[in-house]
């Protein structure tokens, strides 16, 4: 297998033109639909998920399909560090009150374990895990999508993230996983992922501008997974840890000191 630096120089190497190319082949337009932006109803003999990674039990949590509050598994979407905080700025400037590190992210729960003994402070759930996940409400749906008449919004659509920038495409650079699961639809390089904006027109401004957000993802995906390898140390701590590019992390985003 090729070394994440390989993968760092293919991804610096992608030509935005080509990108767009196919991304015009395949074709998208959103249709405000909020399928990318909201949870996904549970099925028969999906567990629990602590959607949070705080310890907490809420209804975006996820309960079991025998429990008949109609729980629903959280939306999940991949946020680098910086991103969080530019979300944070965001979200402060258009709502007018201040926000967390908790209000905008959470840890993504793959490499959590246990269950919450109460209250809000991760009693119960261990484990490290490797990046960060938009925040969910109640609903499992993401903290910054609301919806009117039937069409969902972002309300800080101009600090969004590049993964939803680039929803519901991702490059293929041979070794990469593909995040947002199985690819319904691939031209070149390109992979199309299920969204019911697929195969309607695109102007060539638009895929080029969606081409380019698609470089920037897939560098910058490569050079977090390059700086959590090198700065990686186990933390040797109780509770739940993030590793990021930025070091370790508590959920509430603030840093993990090396124990005595």
């Amino acid at each position: 297998m090729d070394s994440l630096e390989a993968e760092l120089d293919r991804a610096r190497d992608l030509d935005v033109g080509a990108l767009a190319d196919s991304i015009e082949a395949i074709g998208f337009e959103c249709t405000r639909c909020g399928g990318c932006c909201t949870g996904d109803p549970l099925d028969d003999g999906d567990e629990e998920v602590d959607a949070d990674g705080d310890g907490s039990e809420t209804e975006a949590d996820g309960p079991g399909p025998e429990d008949e509050s109609g729980g629903r598994e959280p939306h999940t979407a991949t946020v680098f560090p910086d991103e969080v905080r530019e979300l944070r700025s965001a979200a402060e400037a258009t709502f007018g009150e201040a926000y967390d590190w908790r209000d905008v992210a959470r840890p993504m729960p793959f490499g959590l374990t246990g269950e919450a003994e109460g209250g809000n402070d991760g009693d119960g759930v261990t484990g490290e895990t490797f990046e960060w996940a938009l925040g969910t409400d109640d609903c499992g749906d993401c903290t910054f999508y609301e919806e009117s008449d039937g069409q969902g919004a972002c309300t800080v659509h101009d600090a969004r993230p590049l993964i939803c920038r680039t929803y519901p495409f991702s490059v293929a650079l041979g070794g990469t996983s593909q995040p947002m699961g199985e690819a319904v639809d691939a031209e070149g390089l390109v992979r199309a992922h299920e969204c019911e904006g697929l195969g309607r027109d695109i102007s060539r401004v638009e895929a080029e501008e969606l081409a380019a957000a698609l470089k920037r993802r897939a560098i910058r995906e490569l050079e977090e997974a390059i700086a959590v390898r090198d700065t990686y140390e186990p933390a040797g701590v109780d509770g739940v840890v993030v590793h990021d590019s930025e070091g370790r992390k508590r959920p509430d985003g603030t840093p993990v000191e090396s124990p005595d």
